[in-house]
């Protein structure tokens, strides 16, 4: 009815394992008390095992690693056994009497009982003791690809910059890319900005690390976060060396795609040192780093790097606006208007518009915003919170420089005033008459004080306006301000007043321990009072309104070696007392109406630097004035001298006698000059100063009446030529060249023209200028009052070895007037890609202009013209038209 199942067993093996059976529980009861006492040690040991594997985890969760699951799991195992075994043992205990006597006890199956629970425990606390040799109790835990940072909640005027970054992050063949700016700009919160958009946008990335690096660079700092954030920290991690966790991390980091997000970096970074696989263009993984030194970003093999900017007006109010709220802004009528002049004094740095705009949370009367303005322009580091939290950080940028000499030169710049523009070679002049550079000698030092001048660029202390000139930020300069006026030299005191409104010089106790004054920018009419000062090295009165001074002002100024007196339209004839300044070494008479210079001129010895640029009125140079300054390096003359020249003078006769007293000027090694006979241009050229010649920076050419034809290749052999003015030589029909021959093969093949940035042409019979074609780095042109002017550029004039070249590929501002026959600047169109102005007026025939829709147009040019002009201007179609038609501002008569 349905399958059995049965099994037999012989009789012996039943017999043989009854006898077992009763052998081991005999064995429970005789061996009880024994076995207790086995238990109770063997579970001691257990729990010393257990004590050290829980230092062990502890030690490691301190390192923010997660113990084993097979640790976890013995230590809830080894928690149980710790309440039975002593429950247990307490229980035999109470019944000692009853069941340790063995079989003479009065309880035999009791005993049994116990004794077989004993060994069982005893069987599973050794088990457990033997499980608990852990060779690891924990491992790290990977961390989330991405750890958010604290942000502000708004940060306004990054945008563009961000998104460009972005793109080299997920778009572009970048791997390494530099963030660079002046110190609060802003660049830690693009950083973290960049951070915090890995959260919400999708990615490949297995990792994003940050780290903070600051000065003190610490590779192993790098090694412990990236280590941390991929994994490697565990307790056979510190015994490494460095060289070994490099290793480890490169196993690891080969195979993944990562970010590595360096803040404030001020010295390379060796990437492949601490381990990482250093990203190439087209490597997955990429390296962002912010810096405050532009040369960091060469040092570290950026591919791309990005200038982080100040706030433009927009933005920085609204971040003022932010911080100081509307409820104060809203409190009196006055307070709105104020508030923004306020917010200008911080240049759209966000570090000082945020520290300003807290400190001004709290007032609401106009005389305290009236107040603030006062403090901020004249003595800022007073201004709250500006020294602690503002300049104290920009100093790290003034420290970090490369050299005292360095750091000084920076100090120099804060005396021009707020928002000048700095003339590079001007600067130059002086560092080398205050003795800065004088580590070499002409044009040596003047290479030196470029380099100065491009480690503090690169350092983000100056900005950059042009080639030829640099600014430096308001912030930046009352930091400047700030730390001369703290110098631990005694010997080097700094007096600042530049534009802030005086009509007279300070009073003359303030003169006596100042070493370097500023008065530029002011109102100052005359200088009458003669003020001790016997230390003072530089004297600033640039920009005022002087026309005069008492002879005995500059009486008591014995160690004065830089004067500065540009700018002052007023000042008609030369102060006597300069003369007698047997120190100075700078002299700078730039942009005034001088009619003259001295004869007492000459007994300036020790003359370095002398500066008459566009000094339109003087009328007579004495003779053996300049033939007798010896030491002049640096003589300026472009657009200097009247057209009516006394017979004395030697200006006179076409500027020969000039030339030839230049001759006697031994250490002369940068020369700008005026020239008005072509005879006093060869006799400059063919004279033994060809390092003199080389170096000529500007030429001026005017009132050459008889000149008919120049050369432009004689033109060419002044290679360091920035400025060339040809005006009022009425006769002069062609500035000649054989575009196809030999001369335009040497210009082209030496570089010629190559310096040459800026060209006016007036008052001539010129036809077309197409030798410009051979200046490929012209930023500004002006043609004016060229009757006979058709073109610019005329093609049927070029060689076939320029036909092809673009002309006027950084030309940035292009003026036209009164060219009546000019019909064409050039006959095709051009990229124009740096152009910012066209102005042209009084040029009817010129009825076409070399555009199409995309010149010009990424530098928002301006386009000004009158407008029956522009109403007349043929276009190649319609969409050029549209694209230029807003580029127009109408001139008005």
């Amino acid at each position: 009815m349905g399958n059995v199942c049965s099994a037999s067993f012989s009789c012996n093996d039943t017999i043989s394992h009854c006898l077992d059976c009763i052998v081991s529980q005999a064995g429970y009861i005789c061996h009880l008390k024994d076995n207790c006492d086995v238990l109770q040690t063997e579970f001691q040991k257990l729990i010393e095992a257990r004590n050290d594997v829980q230092i062990r985890v502890t030690v490691a969760e301190q390192r923010q690693m997660r113990r084993l699951q097979q640790v976890h799991g013995w230590l809830s195992r080894v928690q149980d056994v710790e309440k039975e075994v002593p429950r247990l043992l307490a229980e035999i205990i109470g019944k000692e009497e009853e069941i340790l006597g063995g079989f003479c006890s009065g309880n035999c199956i009791e005993s049994y009982k116990y004794g077989k629970r004993v060994v069982e425990s005893l069987k599973n606390v050794q088990s457990l003791r033997k499980e608990g040799d852990f060779k690891d109790v924990a491992q790290t835990v990977p961390e989330n690809p991405v750890d958010e940072r604290p942000l502000p909640p708004t940060v306004m005027g990054m945008q563009s910059t961000l998104d460009g970054v972005w793109r080299c992050l997920t778009e572009e063949s970048v791997g390494i890319v530099g963030l660079y700016g002046m110190g609060g700009v802003g660049k830690t919160t693009l950083l973290t900005q960049i951070n915090n958009s890995f959260l919400h946008t999708p990615n490949n990335f297995d990792f994003v690390i940050w780290e903070v690096v600051s000065r003190n660079l610490q590779l192993e700092k790098i090694q412990e976060s990236i280590a941390k954030k991929i994994g490697l920290c565990n307790e056979s991690w510190d015994s490494k060396s460095f060289d070994e966790k490099s290793q480890e991390i490169f196993k690891t980091m080969r195979n993944t795609e990562f970010v590595l997000l360096l803040d404030d970096i001020w010295e390379l970074v060796d990437l492949s040192q601490v381990g990482l696989p250093v990203p190439s263009r087209t490597s997955a993984s990429k390296v962002v780093f912010t810096t405050r030194e532009f040369e960091v970003c060469g040092q570290m093999d950026a591919h791309k790097s990005f200038k982080v900017e100040c706030l433009g007006y927009e933005d920085a109010w609204g971040l003022f606006e932010e911080k100081v709220g509307r409820n104060i802004l809203d409190s009196h009528p006055d307070i709105p208007e104020l508030a923004e002049t306020v917010a200008r004094e911080c240049g759209g740095l966000p570090l000082a518009l945020i520290t300003v705009g807290r400190a001004m949370s709290s007032k609401k009367a106009p005389r305290e915003w009236e107040h603030a303005i006062e403090v901020l322009r004249s003595s800022a580091s007073k201004f709250s919170g500006m020294e602690k939290r503002v300049f104290s950080r920009l100093k790290f940028s003034y420290d970090f420089l490369p050299s005292n000499e360095t750091r000084f030169c920076l100090l120099y710049c804060s005396l021009f005033p707020e928002d000048y523009s700095i003339s590079i070679e001007d600067l130059i002049d002086c560092w080398i008459c205050e003795g800065f550079l004088d580590e070499y000698n002409g044009i040596a030092a003047r290479n030196q004080g470029y380099s100065l001048i491009r480690s503090l660029l690169y350092a983000c202390l100056l900005e950059e306006e042009d080639d030829n000139h640099i600014k430096m930020h308001d912030v930046v300069r009352d930091m400047a301000l700030w730390i001369a006026s703290t110098t631990e030299k005694q010997n080097d005191r700094y007096l600042v007043l530049a534009g802030v409104g005086l009509t007279e010089t300070p009073r003359s106790e303030l003169w006596q321990e100042v070493t370097r004054m500023s008065l530029m920018q002011n109102k100052i009419r005359t200088l009458w009072e003669s003020p001790a000062s016997p230390h003072l090295l530089t004297l600033f009165l640039s920009s005022n309104y002087i026309s005069g001074a008492n002879k005995e002002f500059f009486q008591s100024m014995a160690s004065l070696r830089v004067l500065k007196l540009s700018h002052n339209i007023s000042l008609l004839h030369f102060p006597v007392g300069i003369s007698n300044l047997v120190s100075l070494q700078y002299l700078d008479l730039s942009e005034t109406d001088i009619e003259g210079l001295p004869v007492e001129l000459k007994y300036l010895v020790n003359l370095k630097c002398l500066n008459l640029e566009s000094t339109y009125g003087i009328s007579k140079i004495p003779r053996q004035v300049i033939s007798n300054l010896k030491m002049l390096e640096a003589l300026r003359m472009f657009r200097c001298g009247s057209d009516e020249q006394e017979s004395d003078s030697i200006l006179f006769g076409g500027s020969l006698a000039l030339v030839e007293e230049l001759l006697s000027l031994k250490h002369l090694n940068v020369l700008t000059i005026t020239l008005q006979s072509f005879a006093a241009l060869q006799r400059l050229l063919a004279s033994s100063l060809q390092s003199v010649v080389s170096n000529t920076q500007s030429l001026s050419l005017t009132n050459c009446h008889s000149l008919s034809s120049l050369s432009v290749f004689t033109l060419a052999s002044l290679r360091h030529l920035e400025a060339l003015d040809v005006t009022s030589c009425k006769d002069l029909e062609e500035m000649e060249i054989d575009y196809a021959g030999e001369e335009v093969k040497r210009i082209l093949k030496t570089n010629g023209f190559f310096s040459l940035q800026r060209v006016s042409i007036g008052r001539s019979k010129l036809r077309h200028v197409t030798w410009l074609i051979l200046a490929p780095n012209l930023k500004r042109i002006s043609m004016h009052d060229c009757h006979y002017l058709e073109e610019i550029v005329s093609l049927e004039k070029l060689g076939g070895q320029i036909q092809n070249r673009i002309p006027f590929a950084r030309l940035e501002c292009l003026s036209l007037y009164g060219l009546e026959k000019l019909r064409s600047i050039y006959p095709r169109a051009l990229p124009f890609p740096h152009l910012k102005e066209l102005k042209v007026d009084l040029c009817p025939e010129l009825k076409k202009l070399p555009f199409d829709c995309t010149s010009g147009l990424e530098r928002k040019l301006i386009i000004k013209g009158q407008e029956w002009w522009w109403n007349n201007l043929q276009w190649g179609d319609q969409a050029t038209q549209n694209a230029f038609l807003p580029c127009l501002k109408t001139l008005y008569f």
